[in-house]
């Protein structure tokens, strides 16, 4: 995604259309669209070729362009967990580990940067019910995505918006959830780079009903967010007007939910009732 929005700064720069810069490549103006959007894998010798295009004689700029390229090859640690983790959800894995920060409105479950160990083993349970076989491998995947809270340097931010039917529904029992509302309370009261909002069943209806969404926003300025709605067996990933939308429909949630430093007591009260 940082190459292709960076190829794209330049060849607009140099106004070049999308048809003569996938002609370079031995490609097409869809191929070139896809490219930008860092959505296909890129060649060492197209990205050559673009710069040659686009006039890039700077030694220093190629290089770096071209070391992101070959870093882009690298594996990344969810990899390893490939017959555990679908195809679909390792694209979403990458996008989330180099996030800077990370928006999300849950209305179904914990937000699964958030959930304790027994918590998201028993969302797992229910998720794969017939194939218990990895329950512990997914269960590694999902709380060592959790590591980026958490890092030492440059932690991630998350602003999380979570529907106040996530936490009355008693997933894997009363003992766990009592543990996972308690986690929430250290999270909102100690973590400052979390931020926590219960949307309350008294905000009523909302247009974020049919289920979670996220936004990814990463540190280089010239990456547009990502919206990233996650479905049963895959994901889709808005763009143009369509994630604008989305956008803004996260920012009205934000409005309608109690506020952040509402949450502990929120939660405090709830956690009463387990």
């Amino acid at each position: 995604m940082h190459i292709g929005a960076r190829l794209r700064r330049l060849r607009e720069e140099k106004g070049i259309g999308r048809v003569q810069a996938g002609t370079a490549i031995r490609g097409s103006a869809s191929k070139m669209s896809r490219l930008e959007l860092g959505r296909h894998g890129f060649k060492v010798r197209d990205v050559q070729d673009l710069l040659d295009l686009y006039g890039v004689d700077d030694a220093a700029e190629r290089a770096s362009l071209l070391e992101l390229v070959r870093q882009s090859k690298e594996p990344g640690w969810w990899q390893a967990y490939g017959d555990v983790v679908p195809s679909w959800f390792e694209q979403y894995l990458g996008l989330e580990q180099s996030a800077t920060a990370i928006r999300n409105y849950e209305v179904q479950y914990i937000p699964g940067l958030l959930q304790t160990r027994a918590y998201a083993r028993a969302v797992i349970g229910l998720e794969y019910h017939d194939a218990s076989d990895g329950l512990d491998r997914r269960l590694t995947v999902r709380m060592t995505r959790q590591e980026i809270l958490y890092r030492t340097i440059a932690p991630a931010t998350m602003w999380a918006i979570i529907d106040e039917a996530a936490l009355r529904r008693p997933i894997g029992g009363p003992e766990t959830m009592r543990g996972q509302l308690e986690h929430l309370i250290a999270v909102a009261e100690g973590m400052s780079n979390v931020n926590v909002q219960v949307l309350p069943f008294a905000a009523g209806g909302h247009l974020a009903l049919g289920g979670p969404i996220t936004i990814v926003r990463f540190a280089q300025h010239d990456l547009d967010d990502i919206i990233y709605l996650e479905q049963l067996t895959g994901a889709r990933y808005p763009y143009g007007p369509e994630a604008t939308r989305y956008q803004e429909v996260m920012d009205l949630l934000a409005i309608r939910a109690s506020r952040p430093s509402r949450t502990a007591a929120f939660l405090k009260d709830l956690l009463a009732e387990f």
